[in-house]
């Protein structure tokens, strides 16, 4: 193939590349890297500028990653440019609550030795996932990079699929892979339709630095509103994905820093000593949204623009890795027999591989939500003799943290650090 620069653009001008990636968040950057790694040529098609992906100020952004994604990252040659910056997570708590009334006596504690093979997950911050993802496809020459120009149009035909930037230049290749978030383009233009509802919930997302340490270990409450997870970052630091009703959280984000805290601090408790925050607040709809299909021709779509969950099992950015595992093995195979890659039947595969667990997670982190964002006194009874009893019978509490770390069910090779 030609090789052009990685930020280059090209107007008026049509390009042939054999696999077209849109969306250069977190998930596409990873596809791309897995598939130059295994021969394939790639583009990779971001719609924001590449100097706002290199924003390096810590802005309260993270991801917990599980231990199978940290295999995968090690495995297309991030996890070194990364592991110095992540936190392990050595322990997990779970508990209910009210705000100012800390957790109840029964809880779920996941720790490490349940779990043979290392912590379930680590946390990583954005500003140095995103850094490393970038200086990987720098350094990888397969990989053609189109920053700050959006795809505005797509057409397929029986052999090849083809795409427009808002620039005039048109990229053609064998596979289109919609990697472009819960909105996404590339599905909206192949006419596939989402099923979803919204849970009336809106995510608050920040940092806070705290005075005592947290020895690696992350708290999930279940408060009435919603879940308040805790996630220890590096350093005396946590993450909060905070959880609240769409109209409160409205008025809390607009908040002053101290009004904010305000609010957060009984949710919070005091056993991490004081807190404050650090970098910025952000906030987002929670809801359910799956896209009917994975495939049409010539397309597939992994992470977010095939399903977005309610972030209360912290799976989103895990299973888009996991639908990139799937999607790169089962192209990979396919190409080693002679297939078309992008053929219906190969891209059939992928789809059956991946549906299921998916529908499977987004019911149960559903059916999870509603259960536990409410006050009625018999549910709450009944789901603290649950997590009380899930965290007493050692073979349940292993499954859950098997589940958490990515290391049950039909896994992916690359999720499992093996070569295809």
């Amino acid at each position: 193939m030609d090789n052009f620069p990685a930020h280059a653009i090209f107007n008026h001008m049509t390009q042939t590349h054999p696999i077209l990636i849109v969306g250069g968040g977190l998930n596409g950057p990873v596809l791309a890297l897995a598939m130059a790694q295994h021969g394939h040529a790639v583009t990779l098609i971001d719609s924001v500028p590449r100097d706002t992906r290199l924003q390096r100020n810590f802005d309260g952004r993270s991801y917990a990653l599980a231990l199978a994604s940290t295999r995968m990252l090690d495995k297309i040659g991030v996890w070194h440019g990364i592991e110095e910056h992540t936190q392990p997570m050595r322990e997990i708590k779970v508990s209910d609550g009210h705000a100012g009334h800390g957790p109840s006596p029964l809880f779920v504690h996941f720790e490490q030795g349940d779990l043979d093979d290392g912590p379930m997950g680590y946390m990583v911050e954005d500003r140095y996932l995103r850094k490393a993802l970038l200086a990987a496809i720098d350094a990888t020459p397969a990989i053609t990079q189109i920053t700050g120009t959006p795809v505005v149009h797509q057409e397929t035909t029986r052999d090849q699929v083809s795409v427009t930037l808002a620039d005039g230049s048109v990229y053609s290749g064998a596979l289109l892979i919609g990697a472009d978030g819960r909105d996404s383009g590339t599905a909206q233009r192949a006419g596939i339709k989402r099923t979803g509802w919204d849970y009336g919930q809106t995510g608050l997302v920040c940092a806070i630095e705290h005075e005592k340490p947290h020895d690696g270990i992350a708290h999930q409450f279940f408060m009435p509103p919603g879940p308040l997870a805790i996630l220890p970052l590096t350093g005396n630091r946590s993450s909060i994905v905070w959880s609240e009703k769409t109209n409160a959280a409205a008025a809390i984000q607009a908040m002053s820093e101290a009004d904010y805290l305000s609010i957060l601090k009984p949710r919070f408790g005091d056993f991490l000593g004081d807190i404050s925050l650090a970098g910025q607040r952000f906030s987002y709809p929670l809801r359910l949204t799956l896209a009917n299909s994975f495939i049409e021709t010539r397309l597939a779509l992994v992470g977010d623009a095939a399903h977005g969950l309610h972030p209360i099992a912290g799976q989103g950015l895990n299973a888009g890795l996991r639908d990139i595992a799937a999607l790169v093995e089962v192209i990979i195979q396919a190409s080693r027999r002679g297939e078309d890659p992008a053929s219906p039947l190969v891209l059939a595969r992928y789809q059956q591989w991946r549906r299921f667990d998916t529908a499977s997670l987004a019911l149960a982190t559903d059916q999870f939500n509603r259960l536990f964002s409410n006050d009625n006194p018999l549910l709450r009874l009944g789901r603290d003799i649950g997590l009380g009893l899930t965290g007493a019978i050692g073979g349940l509490r292993r499954g859950f943290v098997q589940e958490a770390a990515g290391l049950s069910g039909d896994i992916p090779k690359l999720l499992q650090g093996r070569p295809i």
